[in-house]
């Protein structure tokens, strides 16, 4: 019984103590934030943007690689589709966020 009494009881220092611990409870959390911040947020917005950039810049007669992997030719371009000739004569129409990379001609 008395050590349940003694964990329910103030820390030493009393009430004035308890403030200071909760700011230093805060520091290891505003650290974690900022560790996923620099690792995770910040990269993936990078590449997101440079996605953009890479949508924004393509046109007509770029050699591209879809999300799936198809390799084709743009041969139109509308605001959400992309139309890619595959093979000679094949052409088929992919969202214009799926495109992945753009290539090097004849590749």
């Amino acid at each position: 019984m008395f050590g349940l009494a003694f964990a329910m009881g103030t820390p030493p220092g009393g009430a004035a103590g308890g403030g200071q611990s909760a700011i230093m409870n805060l520091v290891p959390l505003v650290f974690m934030f900022g560790i996923f911040y620099f690792l995770l947020i910040r990269p993936q917005q990078k590449k997101a943007k440079e996605h953009r950039a890479l949508l924004e810049a393509l046109k007509k007669g770029d050699a591209v690689v879809t999300a799936g992997g198809v390799h084709g030719k743009v041969t139109a371009i509308d605001e959400t589709v992309v139309t890619l000739e595959v093979a000679t004569g094949v052409n088929i129409k992919v969202n214009k966020g799926h495109i992945a990379s753009v290539t090097k001609q004849g590749a």
